[in-house]
Parts: C-alpha cells; sequence; structure tokens
C-alpha cells in the first residue's frame, strides 16, 4: 500500500536529498537499498541510472542515458552534488508514478 499523496510530497520537501553513488559496471546493481540513485559507468561511460520508485510501492527504475537509446535520461550532479534528472520519470507500468528529480528532491508533477 503506498502513502497518500500528500504524505508523499510532505517527505520529498523534508527528506535529506538522495545522493548519486557511481557503481563500476554496465549495469546498475541488483540490490538498491537506499533512496540513493545508482549510475552504472563502465570506462567513463554512463549506461543507466536505478531507483527504486519513490512513492515507496516498491518498484525498481531503470532509466537509460546512453546516446542511442529512446527514450534517454540525462543526470546532473556537478562535483558530487546532489543529482537532478531530465526529463520527468513516468512509470509507465506498476503505480504509474510521476516526478521529476532536482538536486536530490523528488518534484512530483500534478495530477
Amino acid at each position: 500500500m503506498t502513502p497518500p499523496k500528500w504524505v508523499l510530497r510532505l517527505w520529498s520537501k523534508i527528506a535529506p536529498r538522495r545522493m548519486l553513488i557511481v557503481v563500476e559496471s554496465d549495469t546498475p546493481p541488483d540490490l538498491l537499498p537506499t533512496r540513493n540513485l545508482y549510475l552504472a559507468r563502465e570506462d567513463e561511460e554512463d549506461w543507466a541510472i536505478a531507483l527504486n520508485c519513490p512513492c515507496g510501492c516498491g518498484d525498481r527504475l531503470e532509466l537509460l542515458l546512453v546516446p542511442e537509446a529512446k527514450p534517454r535520461w540525462t543526470v546532473i550532479s556537478p562535483d558530487g552534488a546532489p543529482p537532478s534528472l531530465h526529463p520527468s520519470v513516468w512509470g509507465q507500468s506498476g503505480c504509474g508514478a510521476h516526478f521529476w528529480i532536482r538536486d536530490g528532491r523528488v518534484h512530483w508533477c500534478k495530477d
């Protein structure tokens, strides 16, 4: 059971910012134990971002970063700062969560 939307929005504002964890591999780790974003990087090439759905449903989200992928995301985290993702993340299956990650915080899209 996922929490009510007002709880998710409040928690997004007061919870610690998400951080970017870089893993040297062409795929993200199988187990994502925290609320952070995992960046799979191999030979200085970024492959994918993995995270647990912030709504609490338990879904694992993997977003491709390689230029030939469609759709493709971009992650920005200058000098270890909390990450931002572009474009928004919209789960097309499961809970259907729709959100942005800006400076390590989840910003929910309006219903």
